[in-house]
């Protein structure tokens, strides 16, 4: 009998040896480094807010906030989800959203020199923190109605910071078209803190926000939509400054529309679940 040769053995040898690698799925990381791009983009946009260049500052964070809406998705669709990255992209909206856009608009219009401008820099990051750390906690709570899966409670982190920019898009587009008196409004102080303020209730607030994950868009305004779908896409490739103040404004007027949805399938709700009483005898009863 012949016997094996030491190459051979020793090939035996190291299968025996090698363990099977134990972990996650490259797939299953995936939405994780979306998450953590998004963060970098974030942090990124704090340099180029330091040097000036707050063009580079808000793409950065418009880059953040795309991340923000994919990691998500991604993590459903690839069935990802995890009580860890559900963590981890709620600390990156908190730093790339809560921290990010004031710290911007400091910057932009609120220097440190002048006195109460940093209450709203506190006001706004606090009421983010308050607005995620209520989110997280509404993960588990599995008593709300249905209807109200199609709603925010309150304005979302990424839009949030979106309002809050509105001087930064406003003054953009404006010295791009060198519109000079716009470009000095937008620089207001006032203004800042206003969008700082104002946004910073509307995310602690209760108000019913569209979330549009399930919503449905009746036939005969799916073309329309996709025509306008394709304008705005054309506006925002030639004007992305004034597209992203527009959209603002447009979210704003949103807001009182989705209210009143809330308050109608609520009512049809209750409709749908109010007891029927009992009913007066029938004349055939009372004859019998």
């Amino acid at each position: 009998m012949q016997k094996p040769s030491s190459d051979t053995a020793m090939v035996h040898r190291y299968r025996r040896k090698r363990r099977r690698v134990r972990g996650l799925s490259f797939n299953r990381l995936v939405p994780n480094i979306l998450t953590m791009l998004g963060l970098c983009a974030g942090l990124s946009a704090i340099k180029f807010s330091m040097t000036g260049h707050f063009t580079h500052a808000a793409g950065a964070l418009l880059i953040a906030a795309c991340m923000d809406g994919l990691d998500g998705r991604i993590a459903r669709l690839l069935k990802g989800t995890s009580r860890f990255g559900a963590e981890f992209d709620s600390l990156s909206d908190f730093v790339c959203f809560g921290v990010v856009p004031p710290f911007i608009l400091m910057l932009w219009a609120l220097p440190a020199t002048q006195r109460l401008a940093f209450i709203p820099f506190i006001l706004f990051t606090v009421c983010m923190a308050l607005r995620l750390a209520r989110f997280n906690s509404a993960l588990d709570d599995d008593t709300a109605p249905e209807y109200a899966a199609n709603f925010f409670s309150g304005v979302p982190a990424p839009a949030g910071a979106g309002l809050a920019l509105f001087p930064v898009f406003l003054g953009l587009e404006a010295k791009r078209n060198n519109l000079t008196g716009i470009e000095h409004f937008a620089h207001s102080p006032w203004l800042a803190a206003g969008c700082l303020i104002v946004t910073a209730l509307l995310l602690v607030s209760t108000l019913p926000i569209w979330s549009f994950k399930n919503f449905k868009v009746p036939s005969r305004y799916i073309l329309p939509m996709l025509v306008g779908v394709g304008a705005y896409a054309a506006i925002l490739i030639t004007e992305p400054w004034g597209a992203l103040a527009a959209a603002g404004v447009l979210y704003l007027v949103m807001i009182p529309l989705s209210r009143r949805s809330y308050w109608r399938l609520r009512r049809e709700a209750e409709d749908a679940w109010e007891p029927v009483g009992d009913e007066p005898p029938s004349a055939s009863s009372t004859n019998a």
